[in-house]
């Protein structure tokens, strides 16, 4: 399904595909010669970690929870889009264990060249998800763009002593992963005509679907440390969990996840640019089977848009808390687990 006037929103996007942030290793190279921040003892989380979002102590009783995210569109149908950018947004709040309050949309949108209804439908699918996630959307911010642009910023609250920061994993826990990975490479084969209806579909309502209902459910269990994975790929952000954790990760090939006919679409050429920068800025950091060929690296590596949560859990707590994400319809796996060897680095088995 495409927008009301048959224009092909992904089309319009000179990247296309996932709608990747900058890769990491340009990222390392554009902040690294920046001051380091003036020390704040209120400031929880900040930039020393690569984590989901900032958190500030307000007092003892509460912090917030500061993101922001936006990209180009990755799905033709323009409410969709809306749906997926919020989605993605609000998740970087739930990966620290908070809860989203309010939020601002940012929109870029060639606003004399394309029709006025495809920003509105954009708007309604970002406002339908934010009733859902319970956020009241409190204002924005909009330019005229060539190339159009949508996301939002998020700010929510969580209690200081319950943050869930990527850096924490601890040597026994398990790894669960909430969502299937490959929407990268799946984005990328619908930019390219590749996708059936039914596969469209499909991706679409795994990057729009809330993580809310994962991060509710883990907020009773023993959780060390949790992400989201989004733009870096699975080993891109479980690699940042392991170098925060200074501890090793290990990842079972075999039960990640993946989304269907992502091997036949790899093999097709639909394996985006941020994949494979993601690919490159791990080496070093990933031990892979020997036995293992270049296209299972790229798809542990693809690009997500809106991706699911990578939690580590105590293992007294894994079994249950997997077994009580699937009993709420949440696609849980445990891909994994932590170890004290090899620190801040992954070996996939």
């Amino acid at each position: 399904m495409t927008s009301s006037n048959n224009v092909r929103l992904t089309s319009l996007s000179s990247k296309g595909g996932c709608g990747c942030k900058i890769g990491p290793a340009d990222l390392a190279q554009v902040l690294k010669n920046l001051p380091q921040a003036e020390a704040n003892p209120n400031l929880l989380v900040g930039l020393d970690t690569s984590d989901d979002a900032g958190v500030y102590k307000i007092n003892e009783e509460t912090a917030i929870v500061q993101t922001v995210d936006f990209f180009t569109p990755i799905v033709d149908n323009p409410y969709d889009f809306g749906q997926i950018a919020a989605a993605n947004a609000i998740s970087d709040v739930y990966a620290m264990g908070g809860t989203p309050l309010t939020a601002l949309n940012i929109v870029a949108f060639p606003i004399s060249t394309l029709d006025k209804s495809i920003l509105t439908d954009i708007l309604r699918g970002a406002g339908d998800k934010l009733k859902e996630a319970g956020v009241t959307l409190v204002g924005g911010h909009s330019i005229d763009d060539k190339e159009p642009k949508f996301g939002l910023a998020v700010t929510g609250t969580v209690h200081p002593d319950k943050v869930r920061a990527n850096a924490g994993a601890k040597p026994g826990d398990k790894l669960i992963l909430t969502k299937p990975i490959g929407v990268g490479i799946s984005t990328t084969s619908l930019k390219n005509g590749l996708l059936t209806e039914e596969e469209t579909a499909n991706v679409t309502k795994v990057m729009a679907t809330l993580n809310k209902t994962a991060a509710e459910t883990m907020s009773a269990y023993d959780v060390h440390a949790a992400t989201d994975v989004t733009g870096f790929g699975l080993l891109g952000h479980a690699s940042e969990m392991a170098a925060g954790s200074d501890a090793g990760l290990v990842i079972y090939k075999e039960d990640v996840p993946v989304l269907p006919r992502v091997r036949e679409l790899a093999e097709a050429g639909s394996v985006p640019g941020g994949t494979r920068n993601n690919y490159a800025h791990l080496e070093g950091k990933v031990d892979y089977p020997e036995e293992m060929d270049q296209l299972d690296r790229y798809i542990l590596c693809d690009a997500v848009t809106s991706g699911g949560l990578l939690i580590s859990v105590s293992p007294d707590d894994a079994d249950q808390l997997l077994a009580d994400l699937r009993s709420k319809e949440v696609n849980a796996h445990l891909i994994g687990e932590v170890t004290a060897d090899h620190p801040g680095k992954i070996r996939v088995v």
